[in-house]
């Protein structure tokens, strides 16, 4: 069989993929080059890297400038707007299609806009590893930026005719639709728990909260952090080779963003003994619920647990309401964290505001399983649906 057609492919189409370059597809529009005169508090957006945020146009971080931008400088919707020269080298590359809604804007010089009859079939062929491979070998060891000349000449395989090229690409925004829905569902609810907090624990200067269950009442007591947790060094359970793998079973924390590292395939000095607990960045005061057995990467985490009549569950979401700075760079839990003071009901309402917090945990993880789902199965689709023209 030919190499220039797709592994899965709608029964009406038939033949041979063709070669083309970007360039044959359609047209580029270069950024703006503007100074900060140009600024303006209302005129025409400025679309900037920051401004695409997994694979959509968001506007919470907005420039705007004067007014008398030429028509040839406008970007315009449908167009895709992609990153050519970045800082960080990882968003070089980044895109998303600019959307019908989006108002006067153009871009800027960090930044280029492809323009084309068939956007919306050349932004999905933008998510493949063929894009990705290109830009990556464009960028080499130390250039933060893709040379306008090389993006021109990146070369995809195609449908010759346009109506399997727009079924395609319908087929899989209609899945980029589904995952939206489900991100703007789990960002919904993640508000939603914010909201909630806000009213479920004492604010600033109050020894109750505003929220309360019924059948509680009274002002809430005051400890410290340290008495109600308390920790463990990490040093017994410090994983000793970075190989991680995802064919084994025990994950590597860390309480930053990432939060699993890895997985390793040690066998000894898993924490699993005192589940649940809350690893503690000594250095930068990140957090983590963990209520599976693990092992940690760096000796600044400390694993901290309830003492008596303490709901470790309920700790973690309180300390997610403390207004904390980190300044210099030092060990907080026990100079700074454990002296801290805090208000804390009675076992019973403490329980009864964990298990509500935690309800809206498993509605929040049963968004995000089904959104990781749903990418993974486009990701197994886009490799079967395009033609790489690899060997």
């Amino acid at each position: 069989m030919s190499k220039l057609v797709p592994k899965l492919r709608f029964k009406e189409f038939s033949g041979e993929w063709e070669e083309k370059r970007l360039e044959d597809l359609g047209d580029f529009i270069p950024g703006l080059t503007y100074s900060p005169d140009d600024i303006r508090d209302n005129g025409v957006l400025v679309l900037r890297s920051s401004n695409i945020q997994n694979g959509k146009i968001t506007l919470e971080d907005t420039v705007y400038v004067q007014t008398n931008i030429k028509e040839d400088n406008l970007s315009k919707p449908n167009d895709i707007l992609i990153c050519v020269r970045n800082g960080s080298k990882e968003l070089i590359g980044k895109n998303a299609l600019i959307p019908h809604d989006m108002p006067l804007s153009t871009h800027g010089a960090f930044m280029t806009v492809f323009r084309s009859n068939i956007a919306q079939f050349v932004y999905q062929l933008f998510q493949t590893e063929t894009y990705k491979n290109q830009v990556n070998a464009d960028l080499g060891a130390t250039i933060n930026s893709i040379n306008g000349n090389n993006l021109k000449k990146y070369v995809f395989y195609i449908p010759k005719y346009q109506n399997e090229q727009q079924k395609i690409a319908n087929t899989l925004s209609s899945l980029d639709n589904l995952i939206e829905a489900y991100e703007k569902k789990a960002k919904a609810l993640k508000k939603h728990k914010k909201g909630l907090m806000q009213q479920l624990f004492p604010q600033d200067g109050e020894k109750s909260p505003k929220l309360r269950f019924k059948g509680f009442s009274g002002e809430w007591e005051e400890k410290r952090l340290g008495d109600c947790l308390d920790y463990l060094q990490p040093t017994k359970y410090l994983v000793k080779s970075t190989a991680y793998s995802d064919d084994y079973n025990i994950p590597v924390l860390t309480a930053g963003k990432t939060f699993i590292l890895g997985y390793t395939n040690e066998s000894d000095g898993i924490f699993k003994k005192d589940l649940p607990v809350i690893i503690f960045d000594d250095f930068t005061t990140a957090t983590k619920f963990v209520n599976f057995p693990f092992k940690v990467k760096s000796s600044a985490i400390k694993i901290l647990f309830a003492k008596k009549n303490i709901n470790i569950k309920f700790m973690y979401e309180l300390m997610q309401t403390i207004q904390y700075e980190v300044g210099n760079h030092e060990r907080h839990w026990i100079s700074i964290f454990s002296l801290l003071k805090v208000y804390v009901p009675m076992p019973n309402e403490q329980q009864k505001i964990a298990n509500t917090l935690s309800s809206l945990d498993n509605l929040i993880e049963a968004q995000e399983k089904k959104i990781e789902a749903l990418k993974k199965h486009k990701k197994g689709l886009m490799q079967q649906m395009f033609v790489s023209g690899e060997v």
